[in-house]
């Protein structure tokens, strides 16, 4: 039955509506898809972000001007359909090119990312790159991943400035005022806990300690070993 020319025009303004906000679109065609296969696609469609439609040519052109996906609906032949999507074009490709590979009645025509026309091999090697969810992991991990070095570096070198200035202790190297320092730098860089975990064991006063352990046996010589 032909639409009436109201009805054209309400689907124009409908698909041109969902359209607007749209920056990637995937044209396929199709031959012998059943209605059970068309839904499955809708549904595979949806889960990555994204709108389809079976279109009628003249009225998809009309419906895409003074959009960003307007390029690859102009002067379409034959039956067609479009998967369009505001959101991340590479879940759209993936997801779409998975299904195809089990499913040979419908066929890639042609995409568009951004204004730019891409064809079915540019669509393939889209369908390869990361996502934006995949890439935003990775940026966390790469984010993350120095802070947390740093952390374990900052912790080591206060567990190891605490064992060293200890060792200097036992042996008389250090006065106050070198423990003092050495004790400051710990602190300002790992907080008052490392102040805490610098200063060696049962010396809160330095220059006791180095009297009370005068008399103890040495410990290991911190540059020898």
């Amino acid at each position: 039955m032909a639409l009436t020319k109201a009805k054209k025009s309400e689907k124009v303004q409908a698909l041109a509506t969902e359209l607007e906000s749209s920056t990637s679109a995937i044209i396929g065609t199709f031959k012998g898809l059943t209605a059970s296969k068309d839904f499955e696609l809708r549904k595979v469609i949806r889960a990555a972000g994204g709108s389809y439609h079976v279109v009628k040519n003249k009225l998809a052109a009309r419906s895409s001007q003074g959009t960003k996906v307007e390029k690859a609906l102009q002067g379409l032949k034959g039956v067609n359909s479009v998967a369009y999507t505001s959101g991340d074009p590479v879940a759209l490709a993936k997801a779409l090119s998975t299904w195809v590979k089990d499913n040979a009645e419908y066929t890639f025509k042609l995409g568009i990312v951004d204004g730019k026309v891409i064809t079915v091999e540019e669509i393939d090697s889209l369908a390869k790159l990361p996502g934006k969810e995949e890439l935003f992991s990775k940026l966390m991990f790469l984010i993350q991943s120095p802070a947390q070095r740093l952390a374990t570096v900052i912790n080591a070198a206060g567990r190891d400035l605490a064992v060293v200035i200890n060792q200097g202790v036992e042996k008389g190297k250090f006065g106050a005022a070198a423990i003092q320092s050495a004790v400051s730098e710990v602190a300002a860089a790992h907080g008052e806990q490392s102040t805490a975990n610098a200063q060696p064991s049962g010396a809160a006063d330095p220059e006791n300690t180095t009297a009370s352990k005068a008399d103890e046996a040495p410990g290991l010589d911190p540059v020898a070993g």
